[in-house]
């Protein structure tokens, strides 16, 4: 899977196959044309790689120019073309073979035949790599076809979305991400682990609390929770590399599920660009971090109370208590910032009851 710009791909035709395709275009071309010597003419942009690697297959001699002319906009055909750049080379009486990178509609192909209509040629041909045949609305004849596609929207390979993608050497079919994933967010007892519980049974998601990794990776002597236990038995920060590593293991162990609900990770921006980039590799993204906001003095008393029952020593102190907090203000809440600039910060009010705030956020969860 890769990312460009807002959208996501998958692999669809392999380098190899590319290759292996044009070889035999090229043969088969020269096999008509070996009594001379054709003027090949690629179309700019697109086919700038496809006609570089044709040329280089074919066995005889023969000469290439290009025009640039331009249809697509996003991933729409926008149904006009523009001719931006022409031929200058004489091509009276000689035998043009135009290389096209994809035919869908046939409009960029009908351009093509309008430029050469007056010219006094011996004759035209057209090569094109890729042919939707399922859209192709014009009587225009195509000589030679190097793979039948469906109406499916490609890049890759010279082919582009909004300028990204020429240059990757396979080509590339549109996608979506097949999974909903949320970070769950806040200061220490804001309620992320209860709300947790009910949101992942209500959406289907897998609730990942990166306490219960790390216990669990320890508990059962993991080599990630050995390493983790190192470091926590030195009093040393688990490396960033060591926890991220548990997640992922986490997330594919779950790899049929829906969607994830982050809790407690990440905590630094720096994993969080670690965790965009590894669910990019999987054609996924974090949809949103949702965060429950409930003023300190009130979280503080909060934990004084659990601390009544839990048995957790940071529980009983406010001076360590509020050291926590200190904490999060200073290393973890710098991520509103990261996500609120790509559009993906949601403040929730965490005061009420634990229904009143789970409806606030089942309302941002619908969303997204």
């Amino acid at each position: 899977m890769i990312k460009l710009h807002d959208k996501y791909f998958e692999s669809y035709i392999s380098a190899n196959k590319l290759n292996t395709t044009i070889a035999k275009m090229a043969q088969l071309v020269y096999k008509e044309c070996a009594d001379e010597i054709p003027l090949f003419v690629g179309i700019l942009n697109g086919s700038f790689m496809f006609a570089a690697d044709f040329v280089r297959a074919y066995p005889g001699q023969c000469e290439i120019s290009f025009v640039k002319l331009a249809s697509y906009q996003g991933t729409e055909s926008a149904g006009k073309v523009k001719k931006l750049v022409g031929l200058s080379e004489d091509v009276t009486n000689r035998t043009v073979i135009i290389l096209e990178d994809i035919i869908d509609t046939g409009t960029t192909l009908e351009e093509i035949y309008t430029i050469f209509r007056h010219k006094k040629l011996k004759q035209l041909k057209i090569a094109t790599l890729l042919y939707k045949p399922d859209v192709y609305k014009k009587g225009l004849h195509i000589d030679y076809i190097g793979l039948h596609v469906p109406d499916k929207f490609v890049v890759g390979y010279g082919l582009d979305y909004n300028g990204l993608g020429r240059n990757l050497s396979d080509i590339f079919t549109l996608t979506k991400p097949t999974m909903t994933n949320i970070v769950l967010f806040g200061p220490p007892g804001a309620g992320k682990g209860t709300q947790a519980d009910v949101l992942k049974d209500k959406y289907a998601l897998k609730h990942i609390s990166t306490g219960d990794v790390f216990r669990y990776n320890i508990k059962n002597e993991t080599p990630l929770g050995n390493l983790a236990k190192s470091y926590m038995d030195k009093g040393d920060l688990v490396p960033d590399e060591v926890t991220i590593n548990m997640l992922k293991q986490e997330v594919e162990r779950h790899k049929d599920a829906n969607g994830f609900i982050f809790d407690g990770f990440p905590r630094t921006e720096d994993q969080a660009k670690a965790l965009d980039t590894f669910l990019a590799e999987k054609g996924a993204t974090i949809n949103g971090m949702v965060a429950l906001e409930v003023p300190e003095d009130l979280l503080v008393e909060r934990l004084l109370k659990r601390g009544e029952t839990s048995g957790r020593p940071d529980d009983q102190d406010e001076s360590k208590i509020r050291n926590r907090f200190n904490e999060y203000q200073n290393k973890t809440a710098i991520l509103k910032d990261y996500y609120a600039q790509q559009g993906k910060y949601y403040g929730i009010d965490g005061v009420g009851s634990i229904e009143e705030i789970t409806e606030r956020l089942t309302k941002v969860f619908d969303k997204l």
